[in-house]
């Protein structure tokens, strides 16, 4: 089959189209004919070499596609079912094994495109608003990166909880995209301060939580805009990790950092149903509405990864094999 590997880390030049063996699947595992593949930045950390890979890989680790075998002891999904899933591995691939239990059934209606593009990120979104820091009417959240893949759904979903939105964008095109999602306030960083102008926009009250996915640059300032014992939430660090921080940067209000993880928010089958189900419910009922930037031929899986790091994107990138 055909496959992007990497056999060095480096710039998106090292993800090289090549002809790799069929997997076969093992006890309580599926072999799925990949039909889309979402593209993440948790890619992008592995390719550069932030979260060091046993090389030669394969990456990705979210996809959609039809369940072409099953190997012994596999109850959770049936040949011809037609499931997306995240957590597995390999997914920039034609086709791929992966653990049975981390299949999810598409409802009828949704495709494997839409699958694929809303597992990681909808079901992040889901944790981070549902779990990480519950939000509630009244609530205020600043979410960084609001036209991205997670911004748009977790500011959709913040919505429908009854929070206002703040969000931060670096484009007048994502301002809008942001405002289109739902967003209350929306502040273009490259032009405006947003420390100061989530500041103006509160009273000088505050946020009671911060959704941060970009990490170095926003961090300080994002810390700065919290309410006492405010949420400081780090999921992501798209312009690099955050240095080590003091615990005394906190004391000052009583604060509190997290640095959540999907994985450990979907670690049984019971939680990663319940997310899945809301999540791909809202999508087919139109709850909740997905935004996909593009989509690139598995070969060209460099140029997505360009266009990612380069933040050119808004919503969801998609590899086609």
């Amino acid at each position: 089959m055909k496959a992007v590997q990497i056999s060095k880390t480096g710039g998106p030049e090292v993800l090289k189209y090549v002809d790799v063996p069929d997997p076969r699947p093992g006890p309580g595992q599926a072999l799925v004919e990949i039909k889309a593949v979402g593209v993440n930045y948790t890619e992008v950390y592995t390719r550069s070499g932030l979260y060091p890979p046993a090389l030669p890989v394969i990456p990705g680790g979210e996809a959609a596609g039809v369940v072409a075998q099953v190997g012994s002891g596999v109850t959770e999904v049936a040949v011809g079912d037609l499931v997306a899933y995240t957590g597995g591995s390999q997914s920039y691939a034609e086709k791929a094994v992966v653990p049975a239990w981390r299949l999810v059934k598409l409802p009828r209606g949704l495709d494997a495109e839409a699958g694929a593009a809303v597992m990681l990120q909808g079901m992040t979104a889901h944790y981070l608003c549902h779990s990480t820091y519950p939000l509630k009417p009244g609530h205020t959240a600043l979410v960084h990166a609001a036209a991205g893949g997670v911004g748009l759904l977790l500011t959709q979903m913040a919505k429908s909880l009854g929070a206002t939105v703040i969000g931060t964008v670096s484009t007048e095109a994502k301002a809008k995209l942001a405002r289109e999602a739902g967003a209350d306030h929306v502040i273009n960083y490259s032009s405006q301060d947003f420390e100061q102008e989530v500041k103006r926009i509160t009273g000088g009250a505050g946020v009671q939580v911060v959704y941060d996915a970009v990490g170095a640059t926003t961090f300080d300032k994002s810390i700065a805009c919290l309410v006492r014992r405010g949420y400081m939430v780090l999921y992501g660090q798209a312009s690099g990790p955050v240095p080590p921080v003091p615990p005394s940067v906190l004391n000052a209000k009583s604060l509190f950092l997290t640095r959540p993880s999907l994985v450990d928010h979907t670690a049984t089958r019971e939680e990663l149903l319940q997310r899945a189900g809301d999540v791909l419910g809202w999508v087919k009922s139109g709850k909740l509405k997905l935004h996909i930037h593009g989509k690139f031929a598995l070969k060209d899986a460099s140029e997505a990864h360009r266009q990612l790091e380069g933040r050119f994107t808004t919503g969801k990138l998609l590899l086609i094999p």
